[in-house]
């Protein structure tokens, strides 16, 4: 199946040619042709499915094909949680409405409001934001949401693990009745479908692989190690294997910032990307790993959703998530668009629980090995209860006499 086949105009396939793709991924084909035909979609994606031309594509289509406003006002907005898929999206709607009358832009938090506001004065037919700016924005009656005619939720699962429903209920609330409305998720979780339940009318649900799959082409690793000696396994790693690119996640944004300076210390080109740092600190940090003269993005689950990295070769969990699918999302970073990629978990005994978990939701055992010179030391604070040391405990005394025992248990 080729692009031509969905109901696309001219001016959408030029531009989909000029990026040179040529075949559909499984979620565009699912979910063009239904939202061409201005059904609400509930679409179950994983990050580097291609979801983001599945939406903006149609989306484009039927905005070119409605009637020209002069003033043009917002007439379809994207909802997304951080600020890097924000820049992300709006990176493919200029790209692919390159060859439209059409007018776009970004909306985030973390850098001067100024300049978006004069955009936005100029008139603009989509919108992407931030839910906090957004709002921000319209309490200052910088824009109008009253006639939107396309809502796109995207990343709605982690807009939920990030506190967004009470901003996301404020925005619905701004917005005409009547509307096309589009969920995008990775998963399909009991918080979504209530979500998608007050949002979507009659959606159709598309779904572009089985709910919380990996990719095949993902080469999947466990390393046991200890905890205190993370730091120098990765590095380990890294050096030995000479990897130019790497994906690192920590649990913690000072877990990150710590990581980071060990590795540059040890002569490894590496920077951290989380909440705290500024948007300039983390675009720069982003497009130095792009650009290659950054070895190691070391990064928390947040900041690092939706980041797009072509061809990213390895992705490692310095330390696990304690939410399993979590880990879905993370290893999706690598293996993308029919390339081959690894994902390596470096696992203490304390998280053996959260492996187990993981393995749970994905119905396999992940392989484990130790690296020569890593080996967990197993003691009575750490081993499992099977294997802890028992031999040393003092027999309980017993006492046969019942009703001294009645007694004083009184």
């Amino acid at each position: 199946m080729s692009f031509n086949t969905l109901g696309l105009s001219d001016a959408l396939l030029r531009a989909i040619d000029k990026k040179g793709y040529t075949t559909p991924s499984p979620i565009q084909k699912k979910a063009i042709p239904p939202i061409l035909e201005r059904k609400d979609v509930l679409a179950s994606a994983q990050t580097g499915t291609g979801k983001t031309a599945g939406f903006t594509l149609p989306l484009l289509q039927i905005l070119s094909q409605g009637q020209r406003l002069r003033k043009r006002p917002v007439r379809a907005l994207v909802l997304t949680p951080t600020r890097e898929l924000a820049a992300q999206i709006q990176d493919n709607v200029r790209a692919y409405s390159e060859f439209l009358d059409l007018r776009s832009m970004v909306i985030f938090g973390g850098v001067n409001a100024k300049p978006q506001i004069r955009g936005l004065r100029n008139g603009v037919d989509i919108l992407v934001a931030t839910p906090g700016r957004l709002l921000d924005l319209h309490s200052q009656k910088a824009l109008s949401l009253a006639t939107i005619e396309i809502l796109v939720l995207d990343e709605a699962d982690r807009m939920l693990d990030m506190g967004f429903q009470r901003d996301i209920n404020k925005i619905l609330n701004l917005l005409p009745v009547k509307r096309q409305n589009l969920l995008f998720s990775a998963t399909f979780s009991k918080e979504i479908k209530k979500l998608a339940n007050g949002i979507l009318h009659h959606p159709l649900w598309v779904e572009a692989a089985p709910e919380n799959t990996t990719a095949e082409k993902i080469d999947q690793k466990i390393y046991k190690v200890d905890q205190k000696r993370k730091s120098e396994l990765i590095i380990k790693l890294i050096s030995d294997g000479d990897w130019k690119q790497v994906l690192v996640f920590t649990r913690t944004k000072h877990g990150a910032n710590r990581l980071s300076e060990k590795m540059v210390k040890s002569g490894i080109t590496a920077a951290a990307i989380h909440g705290n740092k500024s948007q300039g600190a983390r675009t720069k940090a982003l497009g130095g790993f792009k650009k290659g003269t950054i070895r190691v993005l070391v990064a928390t689950d947040i900041a690092a959703r939706g980041l797009d990295i072509p061809l990213l070769p390895h992705v490692v969990n310095f330390e696990l998530p304690n939410i399993s699918e979590d880990y879905v999302h993370r290893i999706g970073r690598t293996g993308r668009a029919g390339a081959s990629g690894e994902a390596i978990s470096l696992v203490s005994h304390e998280e053996v629980s959260y492996i187990r978990g993981i393995e749970k939701l994905l119905g396999e055992k992940l392989p484990s090995e130790v690296v020569e010179g890593f080996e967990p030391v197993i003691n009575s604070h750490n081993a499992e209860p099977s294997q802890k040391n028992t031999h040393h405990r003092k027999p309980k005394p017993k006492n046969n006499n019942k009703s001294f025992n009645r007694r004083s248990r009184r």
